[in-house]
């Protein structure tokens, strides 16, 4: 008796698995073959940058050259429309799919700005969190870490800051500066020199701070701290006018 209800079991788990399947089949077909009626556009924009809104997005699908709208969901070619979202370079990542109702969901992330590039000669841009430099918007002013100097022009035409070495570097200290409350605060400017070597130009004290290279960066943040904390008390926060990182071990104030 044992034996016969353990085989029932088995026969009603198989007709489940069958129903399940059978389920998930119907569900892929009718969404294979459903034609599109209306496009959704979802902004995964935790950071709240809007360099991009719904309705731009809107338009790069658009124009994307396929019709969509009327479109079974299986011949609209995804691909090629979330590799042209990806070339906004506003835009980290883009997935594209179908629902059940005939609708195309266009879910797009964007990218956050850590750093402005200002230029008296040529367009601002911004470098975005992952090294990307990507171009101002009419629509929306981030208010992040401003940087200049002769060394721009080598940032904007790599177009990411990852393939050079002395970018990777820089974007260290970029991030560094950023995820630290206090000197988030505090660093309002970075002028970066033809060859490299950067310069702070500080919210609220007056000093000129000569960094160097952007190497060893934590530790040079240590002695600016000690600085700060018994240095300028004691001396007077407007007697220097430039303070000095770059040789380990010391700071050079005058």
């Amino acid at each position: 008796m044992k034996w016969k209800l353990n085989i029932r079991n088995e026969i009603k788990v198989a007709a489940a698995l069958v129903g399940i399947s059978f389920l998930i089949a119907f569900g892929e077909r009718k969404q294979g073959g459903s034609v599109c009626n209306n496009i959704l556009v979802e902004m995964d924009n935790i950071n709240e940058n809007h360099f991009l809104d719904e309705s731009d997005v809107m338009k790069l699908v658009e124009n994307s050259g396929q019709t969509i709208k009327g479109t079974g969901i299986d011949r609209i070619k995804l691909k090629a429309i979330e590799t042209k979202l990806k070339f906004d370079k506003h835009i980290q990542d883009a997935q594209l799919f179908g629902d059940l109702k005939g609708n195309l969901i266009v879910n797009v992330e964007l990218r956050r700005p850590l750093a402005r590039i200002v230029q008296q000669d040529a367009p601002d841009a911004y470098i975005a969190e992952d090294g990307v430099i990507m171009p101002v918007s009419e629509k929306y002013t981030a208010r992040v870490l401003l940087l200049s100097g002769g060394f721009m022009k080598k940032l904007l035409e790599s177009e990411d800051l990852n393939k050079i070495e002395e970018g990777q570097q820089l974007l260290e200290m970029i991030r560094f500066v950023n995820e630290d409350k206090f000197w988030k605060a505090q660093v309002a400017q970075m002028d970066v020199s033809a060859d490299g070597r950067v310069t702070i130009y500080p919210q609220v004290t007056d000093q000129r701070v000569e960094f160097g290279k952007p190497v060893d960066i934590e530790n040079k943040f240590k002695k600016l701290m000690i600085f700060y904390k018994k240095i300028l008390p004691t001396r007077g926060w407007t007697k220097y006018e430039r303070v000095n990182l770059e040789y380990e071990g010391q700071v050079i104030a005058e």
